[in-house]
């Protein structure tokens, strides 16, 4: 099982997403970011589900999809995920990647 460590990005980019939509509705928001959490916890059981996107020195970046949000994570080893940051569809991750 692979040992789950967010970085303190992904962590605001996760809070940031709750805030945004909890200024309208914040019922969605927590099922929102509830959901993103629940999809990263896949990856200690399936680190590599994710498809990739480009090999780093530290180990591969992958993305896992939750509805509109990319979740992008450092693949370092099977027994260690890094999550890098959480994406709005609409973003390009190249200018945070």
């Amino acid at each position: 099982m692979a040992e789950i460590r967010w970085t303190d990005e992904a962590a605001i980019w996760l809070e940031d997403i709750y805030k945004y939509i909890a200024e309208d509705n914040p019922e969605a928001a927590g099922r929102v970011a509830d959901g993103i959490y629940q999809k990263v916890q896949v990856l200690s059981e399936f680190p590599e589900i994710g498809y990739f996107y480009r090999t780093e020195v530290e180990g591969d970046i992958r993305v896992l999809l939750y509805g509109h949000y990319r979740i992008a994570y450092l693949f370092r080893t099977p027994d260690i995920v890094e999550i890098l940051g959480i994406f709005h569809g609409a973003l390009d991750m190249r200018r945070y990647l």
